[in-house]
């Protein structure tokens, strides 16, 4: 059994592990990750998301597909920490959703807790059940798939 990892990942090892950034980077810290296994990952939601310019005025709800996308670079955080050796050039690519559920809307002033678990990794090929839970009530769930692959082939 692998051991549980508390050390806290904060943003500037994030950047160094997801190409993301600015207004697309959807982790703000890792609290707590087992190599191989899971991660546990923070979103604080804001007013100043630029996404809520549009979803919608007057009444701000974080769209979906977007608690999906910070799932999955929770879940590249994850990828990233259990390789042997560091990604260099490749990158962690989302590849498919499966029985992805909303549960509940997510507001500005929300924290979003990212869990993912249940990592099965073959080859470049990666699964992994991902739940998203506000004050510990689950607000979405999905499982997610992904490839590990080589940045520079994608131009």
């Amino acid at each position: 059994m692998a051991e549980t990892n508390n050390t806290v990942i904060g943003i500037t090892e994030i950047q160094k592990l997801l190409p993301h950034r600015y207004p697309f980077l959807l982790v703000d810290r890792v609290v707590e990750h087992v190599p191989g296994q899971s991660i546990t990952a923070i979103k604080n939601v804001t007013i100043n998301e630029p996404f809520f310019q549009g979803h919608f005025p007057g009444l701000p709800v974080m769209p979906g597909m977007l608690i999906l996308e910070a799932l999955a670079q929770a879940g590249g955080v994850l990828v990233s920490k259990s390789l042997e050796g560091p990604l260099g050039d490749r990158i962690f690519m989302f590849t498919g959703v499966e029985k992805a559920k909303f549960r509940k809307p997510v507001v500005p002033g929300d924290q979003l807790v990212l869990r993912c678990f249940d990592l099965k990794r073959r080859m470049t090929l990666c699964k992994m059940r991902a739940e998203a839970s506000v004050a510990g009530v689950v607000v979405a769930e999905a499982d997610l798939s992904a490839a590990v692959v080589d940045g520079a082939n994608l131009g």
